[in-house]
């Protein structure tokens, strides 16, 4: 039995970009299986196998969307025993001991469902992924409304949804991590389920984010770090903004749209709890 098990999933991404992730993975000293989901059309990435015997490659022949790609991994893993389970982005890499520290985190905070260390853009800067829960403003007035009068007010909305007003450097409890790292506890998975395969594309980490915050907690683990080569796909490309707004509706029309009182408490309780260990000046709250 594995202690970890990674997926990632890969859509005619490049093959240095994709070597660099597969370099992090591997230079852990934890017994690992690493899983190469394939959604590309032809399949030539599968030379990237023979890397190591630890890589086991999938192909989908077909774009099958981000989620249910994972899925097919996780539904094939879950019921082995392995305690972890890492979801991970072609476009991140980090240093030696950043899969140790957060296993060992793991394992010492048994009741931690989800946990992602603070992720940097390749120069170094911080990326602005903890966020609360998103309403129907958060989301599409941040890319709509970026003008005139309106800038100014999502820019102040953003300050908040974005949690930047915590500076990123302790340990906090977050009810929405992003998934380009998702460091799973493969029994609360069994608890909540698995990814909702009806998100093709974006959201789908709110929505599995949000059913883990609800029996456990989901943890920001600035600590380690990691870099992210975060492209802002659906700000460039126009079917990707498509699957970003059909995704929205998707979660809306599940969630609730204005009327969501379960959204409201839980981000009301991040808050208060945030602001509460600020205040205190205290070094990571109840976490070891």
């Amino acid at each position: 039995m594995h202690k970890l098990n990674v997926s990632i999933v890969l859509y005619e991404n490049d093959l240095k970009q994709v070597e660099n992730v597969i370099k992090s993975v591997l230079a852990s000293k934890l017994d690992l299986r690493l899983y190469l989901v394939d959604n590309s059309a032809k399949d030539t990435l599968k030379s990237l196998k023979k890397l190591d015997d630890r890589i086991e490659y999938i192909f989908n022949n077909a774009n099958l969307g981000f989620g249910k790609a994972h899925n097919i991994v996780l539904n094939k893993t879950l019921e082995e025993g392995t305690p972890y389970h890492l979801v991970l982005n072609p476009d991140v890499y980090f240093e030696e001991g950043v899969l140790e520290e957060l296993y060992e985190f793991m394992e010492r905070n048994k009741d931690v469902g989800l946990v992602m260390p603070k992720v940097l853009y390749p120069d170094g800067s911080t990326q602005y992924l903890c966020k609360l829960l998103p309403t129907p403003i958060d989301l599409f007035g941040r890319r709509f409304l970026k003008f005139w009068a309106f800038k100014k007010n999502m820019e102040e909305r953003n300050e908040i949804y974005e949690l930047r007003f915590t500076g990123y450097d302790k340990i906090m409890e977050v009810p929405y991590l992003s998934g380009c790292f998702m460091f799973l506890r493969q029994s609360v998975l069994k608890e909540v389920g698995l990814f909702d395969e009806r998100f093709f594309m974006y959201l789908e980490d709110t929505d599995l984010s949000r059913r883990i915050h609800k029996v456990s907690k989901t943890v920001f683990y600035p600590n380690v770090f990691i870099y992210h080569e975060y492209g802002k796909g659906s700000y460039k490309n126009k079917k990707l903004l498509k699957y970003h707004i059909i995704s929205a509706i998707k979660y809306f029309n599940k969630w609730g749209w204005f009327l969501d009182k379960e959204r409201d408490i839980i981000n009301k309780n991040a808050l208060e709890k945030l602001k509460k260990c600020y205040n205190l000046g205290l070094q990571g709250g109840d976490f070891a």
